[in-house]
């Protein structure tokens, strides 16, 4: 019995034996303004005496998730007692709410304190400014490594004497397999930038830290008909740009497509963009991350007048005997969570679910990974028999979990010594930092959960989760897992706000009846079909 079921079951022996004791009562909040999720209570409202199931009820019968599903589970932080459940034990796609098993997982395998490197080797012998042999570029999954890294790792090859190297440029990507996608991720989202492959070299193009994509930004020409301007950050000759659009005159569309080739790191921008338009920012992924990651190490070398000979080829291990001529190392695992959770970066989930594998079994696969994190789910009494995890971040549609386990990990986890570093990396309800707020930096502003809730959000189309810590008005601390699928409308997240809200508002001795208010809601909140921190430029 998980330690969820052993509250529960507690929580119902002592009501039947003591049918006197106090019951806890809830303040809903009245008058909810989605819309913005602005917050009010109407003038002259009462007291009702429905307590906090009726509530919850009350929410989750919205007319926006008729057909949906719903497992929803609230307990209290500090004893497990659970206070509301609705279907705890089904399964349902958690989407991004993976990544909290992830996350756990890797502060405790990994460690608070792990870094990631990336090496340049040797096996051969210098003559005076002359490397004649090998250089290798050895990754073991930095997430984190941008171009001015690469271009660091070059100035110090440089400042060591080396001007040639008569020899190849060997890429060993081998800390991790050769598999660069996760199982049934979406066809149509390969392109995209949160669904990049990976390796174990990469480079990431921005301090968001996108491994394997690089940004292309188009401007309209100066007059109609003239062809748009493009640029790739980092400037890098390993992706072709194929433009295939056209400047319209001032005040036409602006309906710029820019998606990169199945099978090659050929971007095509096509449409049109009128004179002194907006243009276009895009996020894409490269094919093949460890060829871009030497492209850019090789170019690096070049601009410090280091010469390079032999060819590049990829996914050669270091010998054992090649010497070290210089390492970079990532930030540690604890400051990684930042742009990690509070983003909800799928690549950075996926390479440590690897890294996990490697650690565990010395097998980096997805494999490997997720038998390293299920192990650690056992052993904080999660049933991992009656759940299916078969990525790190939660983009496939295959995950299926339950509030009833997120609720079990998000009661374990408080007991672990690395607790206060991976609370710290969960979005914070309208904080307006991307780095604090992340993906729910415009969400429940104006209310009692603004600033007090925090929370691990998850979107996929038909799929929308929420769970994680929130005060009431007395200062108790609760858990919250909020799992909602199979409903049509583009978003449910005004109603997992208003559980959220709900218990924010809730005292121990007051109960309201709760409205939940429809409106025109923030564009990032209208599309809950991906989180709002992969809709690039920013859009939460």
């Amino acid at each position: 019995m998980t330690r969820l079921a052993e509250a529960n079951r507690s929580r119902r022996v002592r009501s039947s034996n003591n049918r006197h004791r106090r019951r806890w009562a809830w303040a809903v909040v009245l008058g909810m303004l989605v819309a913005g999720l602005g917050w009010s209570a109407p003038a002259g409202a009462d007291a009702g005496t429905s307590g906090l199931p009726e509530a919850i009820d009350t929410i989750l019968g919205d007319s926006r998730l008729e057909g949906g599903a719903a497992s929803v589970v609230i307990a209290e932080a500090a004893g497990g007692d659970v206070l509301y459940q609705r279907a705890p034990t089904s399964r349902l796609m958690p989407a991004s709410n993976t990544k909290l098993l992830t996350s756990a997982a890797a502060m405790e395998i990994l460690g608070p304190d792990h870094t990631f490197t990336t090496d340049v080797l040797t096996t051969g012998r210098r003559h005076g400014s002359v490397l004649s042999g090998d250089l290798y570029l050895r990754g073991t999954g930095d997430p984190t490594a941008l171009a001015e890294d690469y271009d660091a790792l070059a100035a110090r090859v440089a400042e060591s004497g080396v001007t040639r190297v008569d020899g190849r440029l060997l890429a060993d990507d081998t800390r991790f397999d050769s598999n660069r996608l996760g199982r049934s991720w979406a066809a149509d989202d390969e392109s995209a930038y949160y669904s990049a492959q990976i390796s174990a070299l990469s480079v990431a193009p921005d301090t968001d830290y996108d491994t394997g994509s690089v940004i292309v930004r188009v401007a309209p020409g100066t007059a109609a008909g003239a062809e748009p301007e493009v640029t790739v950050t980092p400037k890098t000759k390993y992706v072709d740009i194929d433009v295939r659009a056209t400047t319209v005159a001032a005040g036409g569309a602006n309906d710029l497509t820019v998606e990169r080739a199945h099978g090659t790191n050929t971007i095509v921008v096509s449409g049109t963009t009128p004179v002194g338009g907006s243009g276009a920012e895009e996020w894409v992924s490269v094919w093949e991350p460890t060829g871009y990651a030497a492209a850019v190490f090789r170019d690096a070398l070049a601009a410090h007048g280091v010469k390079v000979t032999g060819p590049t080829r990829l996914g050669r291990a270091t010998p054992a005997a090649a010497r070290q001529l210089t390492s970079h190392a990532s930030m540690p695992l604890k400051d990684l969570l930042i742009p990690f959770m509070k983003l909800s970066n799928n690549m950075h989930a996926e390479i440590l679910t690897k890294a996990m594998g490697q650690k565990v079994s010395g097998e980096g696969s997805w494999s490997a990974g997720l038998d390293a994190v299920s192990g650690y789910l056992k052993g904080v009494g999660v049933d991992t028999g009656k759940l299916r995890q078969v990525d790190g971040s939660g983009l496939s549609r295959m995950n299926n979990l339950t509030a009833g386990q997120f609720a079990d990990l998000l009661l374990a986890v408080r007991a672990e010594p690395w607790y206060a570093d991976w609370y710290t990396s969960l979005p914070v309800a309208c904080a307006p930092d991307r780095f604090v707020g992340g993906t729910l930096r415009s969400r429940m502003c104006g209310t009692p959960a603004a600033l007090n809730a925090r929370g691990k959000t998850g979107s996929l189309t038909g799929a929308s989760a929420l769970s994680g810590y929130v005060k009431d008005a007395d200062g108790r601390e609760l858990v919250y897992s909020i799992v909602l699928n199979n409903y049509l409308v583009s978003s449910v997240k005004p109603l997992e706000d208003a559980i959220v809200v709900t218990l924010a508002g809730s005292t121990a001795d007051a109960t309201e009846t709760v409205t939940v208010k429809s409106g025109t809601a923030r564009a990032a909140e209208r599309d809950g079909n991906l989180e709002c921190a992969w809709l690039k430029p920013a859009k939460c």
